[in-house]
């Protein structure tokens, strides 16, 4: 399949769902997920927590591939404070718009999302701090380009925090390996 074709796969595949169930809460401390809105719980669809092992310090800039509706970006702006920014970067134009809603409903100011495809990032070569992705890297066709424009954006001694799946293709039928659900599911 072609990264387009891809692409609209999973624009098709999220823009069916009316409401999330909020299935990637399980990874979090209830803590943490009080402190969002609800809404931004409920639309948690990541796949595990890439925070838990980023290490995350006061006044670091972080930017999450395929932010989703920013469950991480808002966790990770409170985390690294005032001084510190965190941005989340998602293809789709309505996840973007939640991030932004929810970020305002829980008063967090040092958030930032950006609509732009994550194998062409917006940013600055060696802006970054820490890279952080939660489910997304695998719904890209071109996985390679994903991680060296992770590269291109992190600083010098920059970290990178994924949380992911993986399949080896191997043992899969191609009519499984380009199935829609495949790569939106």
């Amino acid at each position: 399949m072609y990264s387009d074709e891809i692409h609209d796969l999973v624009y098709e595949a999220y823009a069916k769902l009316d409401a999330a169930n909020g299935a990637a809460a399980r990874f979090y401390d209830q803590s943490q997920l009080e402190s969002l809105p609800t809404g931004a719980r409920e639309w948690a669809l990541g796949v595990g927590n890439p925070l838990r092992h980023a290490d995350l310090a006061a006044g670091e800039h972080v930017v999450d591939l395929g932010s989703g509706s920013g469950v991480d970006v808002l966790l990770a702006a409170r985390q690294v404070g005032p001084h510190g920014t965190a941005t989340g970067v998602d293809f789709l134009a309505p996840m973007v718009e939640r991030g932004r809603r929810f970020a305002t409903e829980a008063d967090v100011v040092n958030a930032v999302f950006l609509q732009s495809h994550i194998e062409d990032l917006p940013l600055s070569d060696e802006s970054t701090d820490v890279v952080i992705s939660n489910g997304s890297v695998n719904l890209s066709a071109r996985k390679s380009r994903v991680l060296a424009e992770a590269h291109r954006i992190l600083q010098p001694g920059g970290r990178i925090c994924i949380a992911d799946l993986t399949l080896s293709d191997e043992k899969l039928p191609p009519e499984i390996r380009i199935h829609p659900s495949a790569w939106a599911g």
